[in-house]
């Protein structure tokens, strides 16, 4: 896994990168695992207007990484605005257990092997007023998949094979968004639902509060359920929430989503009350059941694994597959002291 510390506003930051990687002779364009197509093309430029209302910030950071790239932006945009759309991916696990002792969200990254390396976990340090600092994880750079702020919110999101797309935001970057201009659990609803979504997805968040809540929707519906005093909440690739099932949709590969799932919930069931962060860890290396065992000559793994233990601002993440791989703390993010201002 690439890491990252990125500081300035958008603009520089993304100039900079841009620029670095050139000069290494790296080229984002020549890593991209699809071909662009024209039709993507077209979709970004019918998402771009919405970028520019609810996000004018990415933005400027994508057109710093073109011009560090010396590439045309509008080649990134057609890939980064397409992502879970016209690019449709449905992979990833996430759940948040929630008892005495504590208060974890926890993800699995499951994705391409042919890129495996190029995945990053960035920190974002903004001298924007407007932003808060963060560290998040993804697959495609400026886009982001799961992650905490400086103020202790925690997200993680899975895709969801849409039954309609239109133009608006992708997940990836509603979870950005949500990270930068969100303190807590009751901001990040509150904002979520004034953005245009493009597709569909789910959105696992906690804050420093202990509040916590599991969140579902496609480009018209969303819906939310959240953790009283103790409990759980789980997501994999596809709706559960009640009012979500009749937008369920059955596919032919969605990398054991629903097996993964049920994993998650059994487990979580009978044991939330009494787990700890190693237990979590367990859970993610697939030892209570199917989570992450894929047989990486089909071309799939996971690809990284989190844990955000928020009552002590910790971050725990395994660079690979944790069934082969062990978890590290990450010490290197700053949280503000007087986080649940």
């Amino acid at each position: 896994m690439y890491h990252a510390r990125f500081r300035g506003n958008h603009y520089e930051i993304g100039k900079k990168w841009g620029t670095l990687l050139r000069k290494n002779d790296q080229y984002l364009l020549d890593n991209i695992p699809f071909e662009i197509t024209q039709e993507m093309k077209d979709f970004s430029k019918n998402c771009f207007p919405y970028y520019e209302e609810f996000f004018p910030e990415i933005l400027d950071e994508i057109d710093g990484i073109a011009e560090g790239q010396l590439i045309a932006p509008d080649s990134l945009y057609a890939v980064l605005f397409s992502m879970y759309a016209l690019v449709r991916v449905t992979n990833c696990s996430s759940f948040i257990i929630k008892n005495e002792h504590t208060f974890l969200l926890g993800r699995n990254s499951d994705f391409l092997t042919a890129i495996e390396k190029l995945y990053m976990n960035c920190i974002y340090t903004f001298n924007e007023s407007n932003s808060y600092s963060f560290s998040g994880n993804t697959t495609a750079f400026v886009e982001m998949e799961d992650g905490v702020n400086q103020w202790g919110l925690a997200i993680a999101l899975t895709s969801v094979f849409p039954n309609s797309i239109k133009p608006g935001l992708n997940v990836g970057f509603i979870l950005r968004i949500l990270l930068e201009k969100c303190k807590n659990v009751d901001e990040a609803l509150e904002l979520l639902q004034t953005l245009p979504r493009c597709t569909a997805g789910t959105l696992v968040i906690a804050d420093a509060s202990d509040k916590a809540c599991l969140i579902e929707f496609t480009n018209n519906e969303l819906t939310y359920s959240f953790i009283n005093n103790e409990g759980y909440l789980c997501a994999t690739n596809s709706f559960h929430l009640s009012e979500m099932i009749t937008y369920k949709i059955s596919l032919e590969d969605d990398w054991f989503a629903e097996e993964r799932y049920q994993t998650l919930d059994q487990h979580l069931s009978e044991n939330y009350s009494s787990m700890e962060v190693s237990e979590a860890e367990q859970l993610l290396a697939g030892k209570y059941g199917f989570l992450c065992q894929y047989d990486r000559k089909t071309g799939k793994d996971t690809v990284w694994s989190t844990i955000y233990d928020l009552r002590n601002n910790h971050v725990y993440r395994c660079e690979g597959n944790p069934s082969r791989k062990k978890y590290n703390e990450d010490s290197r993010f700053t949280f503000k002291k007087n986080k649940n201002n």
